[in-house]
């Protein structure tokens, strides 16, 4: 099977992003809407087909899953140097290709009602379909290089989008505080690529993530600091991810980053680039379980369980709707990372692997939906903060309903998608490692606590009095809620551990009953503490909130990250280190060169009559100098 024709995925949005960039004054906004959606329709069907063709027709040899590459020298540099460009389909990249384009489609459908009358409308159709080229030339990588283009493209996307509203401040150093954020993550990222490309032997994936290749096989060849360089570059590489995916701490950038408009929280931080972390630790799986007994990869276990954990615990207390799916964003994405640090690599054993991606692909259905959904409510009653909320089942009945199915399937209810994919990781890490097991159970009735107090609050709570009446959205925003809803259902009973697994052989995979009755009743007793608490107005959580002291306050303060932050930068790193090289750049560096160029000009001046241009006075100088000269000739002849 030749899946060459891949390479117009990504192509097809490029050239949407081009004509609508390059005749923004020329297209009508509602024409811009259709080419966008048209575009990325495009590129969803031949998303799917791609599916289709890999995983049922020619994808397995076998009981294998093969790898399919095509590759185009882009640049050489020497005969063993050089970087190809091209496209790598195997079962995550398709996975990936379903996921980006199913939410970007359902994005753009949705963007046509939610931005109708903005004055950007044509500019932020082009933006989104520059994201999606980025995200899906990031999917069907080769090698390092590639993916780090389109990793840097992406940054520039997100850029773009979460600074939306460029005339609004805070959106303006919410995009910039991401772009910085992320940078220094991609730092990291670059120098681990340059390790593993020097020392691996290759950029390769292919050849990278083969069990048998020298990449793997000679990991001790050189070390630094008591571990192999290869780990070394591993945990850089792993940088670059967490920045991207928003882990701890390099996770101050995403809650700001909800200042754009709610189809980018949706396509950005629910689906795709947050997720890009997680699609890079498991493109390089291999390196990170073989190399050095999975140091690296433990690594990423416990950063995982910390992030969730620790996200959960911040948006227990956040009032603003968007805010609190973000932290749920990062607290899902931990999750991901969790299960594939806990993975093994044959068979069941790679449980930790498949659950992960499983659970990539079900979370993007409901924390689309979820976003999608809370515009939707933005949009009726234009806030953000639930303390404007309360009651809106009455008003906007499919809103409600579909945001219902998406909090039921983030708390693992039974028989919705995210109770599945869940499970499974909690299977993974109690088989693995216990503690990190009771974090994810924890964190599982957290997260059904939150979900359910912003339900509760936003659907249910004070009947209030809304000064324009609440109406439900146009069928443009609605119907991506309900195929979302219809998705974050069905998603559960596909059957993964046939199709995604570490070593492209399948495997059965079954419910553990007893893991799962606890996981869930951990998930009701979160959803019933909930429903006391918010179902009907009291003044109950202010007291429990006040009963934890200064725990709330910190949680509600995000730890004071963002302060700390602030402190480092401002009080240490200008004040302290760049204020002393400043005052040595002006006084010293600048001091040299005035220094030198004042006593030139001083110098000059001194000299400057001898050039006065007079006949007289070269006449007089001439004279002058002979008579000198004759005078020192005879006082030597004398003596």
């Amino acid at each position: 099977m030749d899946f060459s024709y891949t390479v117009l995925i990504p192509l097809i949005p490029l050239a949407v992003f081009l004509l609508l960039g390059m005749n923004y004054t020329r297209i009508k906004p509602a024409v811009s809407g259709w080419i966008g959606s048209l575009g990325l329709f495009v590129t969803l069907l031949l998303s799917y087909y791609t599916a289709y063709q890999y995983f049922f027709v020619v994808g397995k040899v076998g009981e294998v899953y093969q790898t399919f590459t095509e590759h185009w020298r882009w640049m050489t540099f020497t005969d063993t140097l050089y970087i190809d460009m091209g496209v790598m389909i195997d079962q995550i990249s398709v996975m990936m290709l379903v996921v980006v384009s199913t939410i970007s489609f359902m994005v753009h459908l949705y963007s046509r009602g939610y931005m109708k009358g903005d004055s950007g409308y044509t500019k932020f159709f082009a933006f989104l379909s520059l994201f999606t080229f980025s995200m899906m030339g990031l999917v069907l990588a080769v090698n390092l290089f590639q993916i780090y283009i389109f990793w840097e493209l992406v940054g520039v996307s997100s850029f773009l989008l979460i600074g939306y509203y460029y005339t609004k401040p805070s959106a303006v150093s919410a995009a910039k505080k991401a772009f910085i954020v992320t940078r220094f993550a991609d730092l990291g990222f670059l120098i681990g690529i340059l390790i593993i490309g020097y020392y691996g032997g290759s950029f390769d994936f292919v050849t990278l993530v083969d069990p048998e290749g020298s990449a793997i096989a000679n990991w001790a060849s050189t070390s630094f600091m008591g571990l192999s360089v290869i780990t070394w570059g591993l945990i850089l590489i792993f940088v670059g991810g967490a920045g991207k995916s928003a882990m701890f701490p390099l996770h101050i950038w995403l809650p700001d980053a909800m200042e754009g408009p709610t189809p980018v929280s949706a396509l950005i931080h629910a689906a795709t680039m947050v997720v890009a972390g997680v699609y890079l630790v498991a493109r390089l799986f291999p390196m990170y379980y073989f190399v050095e007994s999975g140091y690296a990869l433990n690594l990423v276990a416990w950063v995982g369980a910390f992030s969730a954990l620790f996200a959960a615990v911040i948006a227990l207390t956040q009032n603003d709707i968007k805010r609190v799916l973000a932290y749920s964003t990062m607290s899902q994405i931990g999750y991901m990372m969790l299960a594939l640090g806990v993975s093994g690599y044959d068979g069941h054993d790679g449980l930790g692997y498949m659950s992960s991606m499983f659970h990539l692909f079900t979370h993007a259905m409901f924390k689309g939906l979820l976003f999608l959904a809370a515009g939707s409510i933005i949009h009726a009653v234009h806030s953000n903060y639930l303390k404007d909320m309360g009651s809106l089942r009455k008003y906007m009945p499919v809103t409600h309903i579909t945001f219902l199915i998406a909090a039921l399937s983030i708390s693992g209810f039974p028989g919705f998608a995210g109770f599945f994919s869940k499970d499974e990781i909690l299977v993974a890490a109690y088989e693995h490692n216990p503690l990190i097991y009771l974090i994810g159970l924890l964190v599982a009735g957290m997260t059904a606590f939150y979900m359910f107090r912003i339900y509760f609050g936003i659907f249910w709570g004070e009947d209030r009095k809304y000064e324009h009446s609440p109406h439900e959205s146009p069928v443009s925003m609605t119907f991506p809620l309900v195929f979302l809803a219809a998705m974050s259902i069905l998603t559960g009973y596909i059957p993964f551990s046939s199709l995604v697994t570490v070593d492209h052989m399948p495997f059965e995979a079954h419910l553990n009953y007893p893991l799962a009755a606890l996981a869930v009743g951990v998930g009701l007793i979160g959803i019933g503490l909930a429903y006391v608490l918010y179902k009907k107005p009291s003044d109950l959580p202010e007291r429990v909130s006040k009963g934890f002291g200064n725990l709330y306050t910190w949680a509600y303060h995000k730890f004071y990250f963002d302060e700390l932050y602030l402190f480092v930068t401002k009080e240490i790193i200008f004040k302290r280190i760049s204020a002393p090289f400043a005052w040595f750049d002006r006084n010293v560096v600048d001091g040299t060169m005035n220094l030198i160029g004042n006593s030139t000009v001083a110098g000059s001046k001194s000299i400057r009559k001898l050039q006065s241009g007079r006949l007289q006075d070269y006449a007089f100088a001439f004279i002058a100098g002979a008579v000198i000269l004759a005078m020192l000739f005879i006082y030597n002849w004398i003596i």
